[in-house]
């Protein structure tokens, strides 16, 4: 059952995300932990779009991996922000990495993340890397 203090959380991050505050959506799952509210997926995918509506990929990647610290288990949402914000921040490798990871975590991959990893794949000349990594996510 999930804690009505990680609702309240979440709902403000997610509110963060809308309203272009990823600074603050960032300090508010800083203070889950002082609050003893457990950050879960959903607050986690509020933090990543919050960082990439922002452009700040690294943080949208660094959030990524603290999920995988926290045993907080990332979805398509959670892959689709992280690999748009690599894309916009023109770092194609690390979105078609990210891609590898999804198949490996066994997230559902959808259109908008072929896109987005396509795309990311050709700005770094990997366009048809990008599709045969796409390809195989979507067989796995």
């Amino acid at each position: 059952m999930v804690e009505a203090k990680t609702i309240s959380y979440s709902a403000a991050v997610s509110a963060c995300e809308k309203g272009g505050e990823w600074q603050r959506a960032l300090g508010l799952l800083g203070m889950m932990g002082q609050a003893l509210a457990e950050a879960d997926t959903i607050t986690y995918n509020a933090a990543v779009s919050a960082c990439e509506k922002g452009g700040e990929w690294q943080r949208a990647l660094e959030l990524l991996g603290m999920m995988g610290q926290a045993m907080v288990e990332a979805n398509t949402i959670t892959y689709n922000a992280a690999v748009t914000a690599g894309e916009k921040g023109g770092e194609g490798q690390r979105a078609l990495g990210l891609l590898g990871m999804m198949g490996q975590a066994m997230a559902e991959a959808d259109p908008v993340l072929y896109s987005a990893a396509v795309v990311a794949g050709g700005q770094g000349g990997q366009g048809a890397r990008a599709r045969g990594r796409a390809r195989r996510v979507q067989a796995a």
